[in-house]
């Protein structure tokens, strides 16, 4: 069954029709795979991903590294929700080294990141330092080659 979860993140727009054929598995059986998949939240979201820069509506990404006090009983977890909830924090994780998270999020403009980090971030209880790394290029994103041309992903076999 995971065979169906690996094709629908490369490409969500195949249909279990498609899925089933690519598979193997009967359809009956890919759309309840998939249906479940939902209900428990093993599918957490479908989404398409755009190339702001080509419309012209570029983002400022930055990377913040963020070193904290773990909380008694909870460690890291409560103020790594407190974190993930703000709109701007695309993706928070947990990691090791000398910062504790690892927070990437999106602005319109450096001043707005500055201002999130500063209003925001850096006042919470918990948050001993932030480093912010703002990414000044992005070349390949979940997968996908962001500009130029997408070579083939599947190898030719050779006969």
């Amino acid at each position: 069954m995971n065979e169906i979860f690996r094709i629908m993140e490369e490409d969500a727009r195949k249909t279990p029709q498609q899925i089933a054929t690519m598979t193997g598995i009967p359809l009956s059986k890919v759309k309840e795979a998939i249906k479940q998949a939902e209900r428990n939240r093993t599918i957490l979201k479908y989404k398409a991903m755009v190339n702001w820069d080509k419309l012209g509506e570029g983002q400022v990404w930055a990377l913040i590294e963020v070193r904290l006090v773990p909380q008694r009983d909870v460690g890291f977890d409560a103020i790594a929700e407190r974190i993930y909830r703000f709109p701007e924090a695309r993706s928070v994780y947990l990691m090791s080294g000398t910062y504790d998270l690892a927070v990437l999020i999106a602005g319109k403009t450096m001043q707005e990141i500055a201002s999130f980090v500063a209003q925001k971030l850096a006042p919470l209880e918990g948050v001993q330092g932030t480093v912010t790394h703002f990414l000044l290029k992005r070349y390949k994103e979940d997968g996908e080659v962001l500009e130029g041309e997408e070579r083939p992903k599947r190898v030719p076999i050779m006969p």
